[in-house]
């Protein structure tokens, strides 16, 4: 860790991050870390304990989290949550301190009296190398705590080549945003942050500081393009949009590339439990992509992806690791091949089985999104006691419509380009978000 710091105060002056349209240098972050270091050391804070880190995503929560990392702690990044969350979260993490990033900026520091025993701490412990913790976003069931070598994840940062100014859409408590900020920083780029994650706060982000690189999701991406946020806004700046967590809408990366043709868009692929892998699409419009690099090999197997990787981690806190004997990993992603390259379909545990017959939620929702005036669509299964499941479909207008013409409209669209058994046979209008604060698609069988 003290090599990656090193990089960072010969970058100076340069702007590491702005927080709040405040920017702040990489010798002030490198400051910063050092104090929370002596903060957290003075407070009792040693090799191998269990700290989260709470608060937004800025200087603060950045430089807390270098600093618990150079103490070869094991840090647990967190937003707010709900009460009940928060605690859930803290029990299975076995978590032995707090230190939280007020809204003003100022520290709090706190012990919770637990002693954290699990057989994955031991490890890290044993070889002396801080950790990471973190939650799976648990939109069905609870969440799992995946434990990652955090030396294995600084290990991948290579020498700077291209700094980039880089909008933080992700959070600390995600997979992407710890890679968009470790992969900036290590460059001798910026890191932007916006206060809340709008259509128009983001355009207002890039604009106001000419962000290069927007790392995002595609419901973030298909909300942009509904709210027409990047023509009331400056983006002529931005020249990469990557996407992941969730299969992209076809139809949405089209008109993405209508919309905004002098940016590049490139798929990514990452999990918590294996970190950010090297893609390259096929192209722009292009939903296939080439997966692999240095440190990482996969296989298909019945049509699922299984990934090798060298930052792979120790396992979960909570539940078994989907470890082969030859250490892939079941990414439980259902996927196409062609030659070099492989098309994400979705989760295996999403498909529908509709009386013996696959449907693949994604593929439905793309010919959904077809239909004028439908915003957002969501596809999922419901139980039948014919067919075992049937399709349901719960879309989001961009204008009020009268519910049979929606129906009609789903139906017969469906039925021109779509298999029988994969027609919406429920079809349902909702004002509610279909995504999580994370801004991934939640599906449900209702």
């Amino acid at each position: 860790m003290s090599k990656f710091l090193e990089r960072l105060k010969a970058f100076g002056e340069t702007e590491a991050i702005v927080f709040n349209g405040v920017p702040t240098g990489y010798a002030e972050l490198a400051e910063r870390t050092a104090d929370w270091r002596a903060h957290l050391a003075g407070n009792g804070v040693r090799a191998g304990q269990v700290v989260v880190v709470e608060g937004a995503s800025g200087v603060e929560a950045c430089a807390a989290l270098l600093a618990l990392v150079e103490l070869s702690a094991v840090v647990v990044p967190l937003t707010p949550l709900p009460a009940a969350k928060r605690a859930e979260f803290h029990e299975i993490a076995e978590v032995e301190a707090v230190a939280t990033v007020r809204p003003d900026g100022s520290r709090e520091f706190e012990r919770t009296g637990r002693t954290a025993g699990h057989e994955l701490y031991g490890r890290l412990r044993a070889a002396g190398v801080p950790g990471l913790v973190l939650f799976s976003s648990g939109t069905t069931g609870r969440s799992k705590a995946t434990v990652l070598d955090f030396s294995r994840i600084l290990a991948k940062y290579g020498e700077p080549t291209r700094p980039a100014r880089t909008l933080a859409f992700l959070n600390l408590d995600h997979i992407g945003g710890i890679n968009t900020l470790l992969h900036t920083l290590s460059q001798g780029g910026t890191l932007v942050t916006v206060a809340e994650r709008t259509a128009d706060t983001v355009c207002a982000a890039v604009a106001a500081h000419r962000v290069q690189v927007l790392p995002t999701t595609p419901t973030f991406l298909n909300m942009l393009l509904i709210s027409g946020a990047y023509q009331r806004h400056d983006v002529s700046a931005l020249r990469l949009i990557t996407y992941g967590t969730e299969p992209m809408p076809l139809r949405t990366l089209q008109a993405l590339k209508k919309a905004l043709p002098a940016v590049r868009f490139k798929q990514t692929y990452g999990l918590s439990e294996l970190g950010i892998m090297p893609t390259k699409s096929k192209s722009d419009d292009s939903l296939w992509v080439k997966l692999g690099g240095e440190g990482f090999d996969h296989r298909i197997v019945d049509g699922v992806l299984w990934i090798r990787s060298d930052m792979a981690m120790l396992g979960y806190l909570n539940a078994p690791a989907p470890f082969d004997a030859e250490g892939y990993f079941n990414t439980q992603d259902a996927v196409e091949t062609d030659g070099e390259y492989v098309r994400i379909l979705g989760r295996k545990s999403e498909i529908i089985n509709v009386a013996g017959e696959k449907v693949y939620p994604s593929e439905v929702e793309n010919v959904l999104l077809e239909i004028p005036g439908i915003a957002e669509a969501t596809v999922s299964g419901r139980p039948s006691h014919v067919t075992g499941m049937v399709v349901k479909a719960t879309v989001k207008l961009a204008a009020p419509a009268e519910r049979a013409d929606v129906v009609r409209a789903v139906r017969e669209h469906c039925g021109r380009r779509l298999e029988a058994f994969k027609v919406p046979v429920v079809v349902e209008i909702s004002d509610a978000d279909q995504h999580s604060d994370r801004f991934k698609k939640i599906r449900s069988a209702a």
